[in-house]
């Protein structure tokens, strides 16, 4: 196979948003949200000239000797069982890290661990897969909730809410909470919600301008800024993608005022509600730290999503090509390795001079 002639990116889009193992980070647009590195994407043909398969790869310049990192993150984009296809996309991508100085391939994809064929199928092209991250650690989820919406009224899709889940839904609805669809200018209150949100449970969040680049690419078609207020105060946002058959709650906050009121159980009805408009298939609540007992301090965050009565789905792991070992091991054990073998061989070539 391999790429007789160029796409475009509108055609690469279509590809990947009619296919079923299509994502918004294989979207040609999530190379624009990570401006900080290079994008390309490979292309698989078959032989009438149609798409096989694609994958959207991500090259990041690394500290160590002027080498790079590629990442395909939710890729490849095909019949994941299609081993032809994936064949030449990783032949394709091989090369690429040749002529980018890449010293690794990462992959995370979009596919359940139960899918044992397919994680054969990259074992045989030389992947490693590591499928024992646990919490945030890896670079992706491991763990999702995934609602199926597929050909489902909401009053179906309510039923199957824990009790109270719908209780808290309810609950909104009676406190008078009110939800809109934002728009560019609204990105300032949902970084502050996403802030404040940060502040309380401890952990780290992207700056503005990632929010801007994330809308810029995929709103208004497909990405939607919800804004959730009581009496005009806003309680909580969130930053949407309906994306192919999937959407996707990515970014939300919520204020320290008003949380009693449960605007958040009402804002994931309504980003329910805007997949069931669109015919998706899958609402996507994002990661969990996996099945956790009630003292794991992440039990809150697993416990409010698997009330909306999805699916836990752990993904077939985080999977690495390793085309440089040297440099792979330099970059897996941090700079300070890199500095003390620059200190030898500067050392080393110092000695020499003098013995010259």
């Amino acid at each position: 196979m391999g790429t007789s002639r160029t796409f475009s990116n509108e055609e690469i889009d279509a590809f990947v948003i009619a296919n079923k193992k299509g994502h918004f980070m294989q979207s040609p647009r999530w190379g624009t949200v990570k401006k900080e590195w290079t994008s390309r994407i490979l292309v698989s043909q078959r032989e009438d000239g149609s798409i096989a398969g694609t994958l959207h790869v991500l090259i990041r310049k690394t500290p160590v000797f002027g080498y790079s990192l590629m990442y395909a993150p939710r890729g490849p984009v095909c019949d994941v069982h299609d081993e032809k296809t994936i064949a030449d996309l990783i032949s394709q991508a091989k090369a690429l890290c040749k002529e980018m100085r890449c010293y690794e391939l990462k992959m995370d994809p979009d596919v359940p661990i139960q899918d044992t064929k397919f994680s054969d199928l990259m074992k045989k092209q030389g992947f490693r897969i590591d499928t024992s991250m646990s919490g945030f650690s890896a670079a992706q989820p491991h763990f999702v909730f995934r609602l199926n919406i597929k050909d489902r009224t909401e009053d179906d899709i309510m039923a199957g809410f824990e009790k109270q889940t719908r209780k808290n839904v309810r609950r909104a609805v009676k406190f008078g909470i009110t939800s809109r669809v934002g728009t560019r200018e609204d990105i300032p209150l949902l970084y502050e919600m996403v802030e404040e949100t940060s502040r309380r449970q401890g952990f780290a969040h992207r700056p503005i301008e990632y929010f801007y680049r994330l809308y810029d690419a995929f709103a208004p078609e497909y990405a939607r800024l919800y804004v959730m207020e009581y009496e005009g105060e806003v309680c909580c946002c969130s930053l949407v993608v309906c994306y192919g058959n999937k959407v996707w709650s990515v970014y939300s906050g919520t204020s320290d005022h008003h949380r009693e009121k449960k605007a958040t159980f009402l804002m994931r009805m309504e980003q329910i509600r805007w997949g069931l408009e669109r015919g998706c298939e899958i609402y996507d609540l994002m990661g969990v730290p996996g099945e956790v007992p009630e003292d794991h301090p992440l039990y809150g965050l697993y416990a409010v999503k698997r009330g909306f009565g999805g699916e836990l789905t752990e993904f077939t792991g985080e999977m690495d090509l390793v085309t440089n070992r040297f440099i792979y091991f330099l970059a897996e054990h941090g700079e300070r390795t890199v500095r003390s073998i620059r200190r030898t061989i500067k050392s080393a070539t110092r000695t020499k001079k003098k013995q010259q």
